[in-house]
């Protein structure tokens, strides 16, 4: 990687009103996401529509945020963005201090492996190895010899409840369950945020329920987490909100808890 591409920079200036502005500083705790004038711009039909508009924006240290809006109002182009599974056309996204922006592909993945903890609707998981396997699999990646991923992956699973499951395989669990194997996977590499995409999608109310009670915990041990969804009761889980409308911040509000 190009250290000087990666060198730390200056926190941006502080995001407009109604974009956070007027948060009051938490003592102690960076910033881990800044995204300064964030634009994305697609071109469909001839024409150039802009799923982000100069967004700002400011996540730190142990917050639990929800992105929420309607479909199509730039939720997942947020998503990719702060997951560095995409680029900005403008702008600059800072993670962790440092300036993301122009990586290469290579170098995001390295990014995404090192700093971010991925939970998806639909799982992931990969259906001919064991839960034990799956959560192993990202510490593969980093060369992390194989005693160690074992000891790593099986208290993983302990955290989540699942310590009983190693050997199962996907397809012997319920969709909770799965979910929870996900989650474990995401939390392995001890990740800067844990980024959900629709993390209940697939689950009943009650499962679903469960799914974010964990999430509750991991935020008070001190995980930094950000759910994209569209469902107001699992925004209501997360301490602030971010809504989005045709690729703008619209609302940014702490909720009651």
């Amino acid at each position: 990687m190009n250290p000087e591409r990666h060198a730390a920079v200056p926190d941006a200036p502080a995001p407009d009103t109604p974009r956070g502005a007027d948060r009051p500083p938490q003592a102690g705790r960076k910033d881990v996401i800044v995204l300064d004038r964030v634009v994305k711009r697609f071109v469909m039909g001839g024409e150039e529509l802009r799923a982000l508009d100069a967004v700002d924006l400011r996540i730190r240290q142990n917050e639990y945020v929800a992105v929420t809006g309607a479909s199509g109002s730039g939720k997942s182009t947020m998503m990719n963005i702060l997951g560095c599974l995409d680029r900005p056309c403008d702008g600059r996204y800072l993670l962790n201090g440092a300036d993301v922006t122009g990586l290469n592909q290579n170098e995001l993945a390295e990014i995404r492996n090192r700093e971010i903890g991925f939970i998806f609707q639909s799982f992931n998981l990969i259906p001919r190895i064991s839960s034990l396997g799956n959560v192993m699999q990202p510490l593969l990646y980093r060369g992390v010899v194989h005693a160690e991923r074992k000891r790593l992956a099986t208290q993983a699973l302990e955290r989540v409840g699942l310590g009983a499951r190693l050997q199962h395989m996907p397809n012997q669990l319920s969709g909770g369950q799965r979910q929870r194997v996900a989650i474990a996977r995401a939390l392995v590499t001890t990740p800067s945020i844990l980024l959900a995409d629709e993390p209940t999608g697939n689950l009943d109310s009650s499962t679903a329920d469960q799914i974010m009670q964990l999430f509750d915990e991991l935020h008070k041990a001190g995980q930094t987490i950000i759910v994209v969804t569209h469902e107001p009761d699992i925004a209501a889980h997360c301490h602030r909100v971010i809504q989005l409308k045709d690729g703008r911040i619209v609302q940014d509000y702490q909720n009651a808890h």
